[in-house]
């Protein structure tokens, strides 16, 4: 959602929480009482266009769910994607080579982080990988009762060679079987 969406959205629940009476009388004693402090919509509005001042004022007696259907249909009329929680989201990189086919390609790194997944168990050992399981992903019991149960499953992503080679040994060593992706 846009600054100016955000904003309008805040107004709203403000005055819905509050109440446009109180607001009002607030609004009032606090200019009475100190001419030197303006909120800051209230000093950027005289500097605006009135045609957006009034467009503002209307925006500020919707209600929330006028408001959310407001930015709605001010994204669908004016073509704006949805865009990530986290803000905008960075294009995907091209692939280089294929724009330079001269260079022969680079040799194949070797793979230092890998993907551990538990396959399956014996029924016998059960118990015991629960166990592990708990201890290794940091689970309750009944977490790492499901999760076995749910084999196969993607233990852990993104671990170094050495502790994946440790972690497959210990849990063959219990009856389980894993796999190094």
């Amino acid at each position: 959602m846009s600054a100016p969406c955000r904003y309008a959205v805040r107004s709203c629940a403000r005055s819905i929480h509050s109440g446009t009476s109180v607001r009002a009388s607030t609004t009032s004693f606090l200019r009475s009482t100190t001419p030197s402090i303006q909120r800051r919509h209230d000093s950027t509005a005289a500097a605006t266009n009135p045609k957006i001042s009034g467009i503002v004022d209307q925006i500020s007696h919707l209600t929330l769910l006028e408001t959310a259907d407001l930015v709605s249909s001010l994204k669908s009329r004016l073509n704006i994607p949805d865009l990530p929680v986290g803000g905008f989201a960075a294009a995907p990189a091209a692939p280089v080579a294929a724009a330079e086919d001269n260079e022969p390609a680079p040799a194949a790194q070797e793979k230092t982080l890998f993907n551990i997944k538990l396959t399956a168990f014996d029924a016998a050992a059960k118990a015991k990988v629960i166990k592990e399981v708990k201890s290794l992903l940091g689970l309750s019991l009944v977490d790492s009762k499901k999760f076995v149960e749910s084999a196969p499953k993607m233990m852990k992503e993104s671990v170094p060679k050495d502790e994946a080679e440790k972690i497959i040994a210990t849990m063959k060593g219990l009856g389980a079987t894993v796999t190094m992706e």
